[in-house]
């Protein structure tokens, strides 16, 4: 009898399936907030347990893990990951088997406002205005905005955040016509 031939593809996806189930199996119920019956045969969660935390179909889930050719999105994966609770190291080798690349988490950088924009904000005498972010917090402002909207210089953090003043600052709420 001769074999059938194993493509790579295949034969990742049995590798995929393999790592979710082992990973499946080391997480006991009561780590995953499941209470545990008396009679459970099974070691450590169970498929539908972990389809729910992560909140995909129990089907598909299976489907991924017997090595199926379903094609997990990232957000997917992402959940899978946080539902085992995988390491970093962990989360990666699931993304390489899944064959996606991990969305890398890049840090914001501090805005700030250039000189140009700050020049024609200061040439704007009698016209109250700001510059906000793209959080919405005020990066920067003018005398006249001061004197309308009180000294943006003494608020800090979330408290300098526009969305914040409109339903936390009473004095912002009454500068709002018709607030409520």
């Amino acid at each position: 009898m001769d074999a059938i031939p194993h493509s790579s593809e295949d034969s990742r996806r049995r590798e995929l399936g393999a790592f979710l189930r082992s990973r499946r199996e080391r997480l006991s119920p009561e780590t995953a907030g499941i209470a545990c019956g008396a009679r459970r045969r099974t070691p450590g969660l169970r498929r539908e347990e972990v389809a729910m935390i992560a909140g995909v179909g129990t089907t598909w889930y299976t489907w991924l893990e017997q090595g199926r050719d379903v094609r997990p999105s990232v957000e997917v994966l992402t959940a899978l990951s946080e539902a085992l609770r995988l390491d970093a190291v962990e989360k990666r080798h699931l993304f390489i088997l899944a064959g996606r690349q991990q969305q890398e988490r890049r840090e914001a950088a501090p805005e700030k406002v250039d000189g140009p924009l700050l020049h024609m904000l200061q040439s704007l005498v009698l016209q109250p205005a700001y510059v906000v972010g793209r959080r919405w917090d005020v990066l920067a402002w003018n005398p006249a905005a001061v004197a309308v909207f009180g000294d943006y210089g003494l608020l800090e953090g979330d408290t300098r955040n526009i969305v914040h003043m409109v339903f936390a600052s009473p004095h912002h709420r009454r500068l709002l016509v018709d607030w409520e």
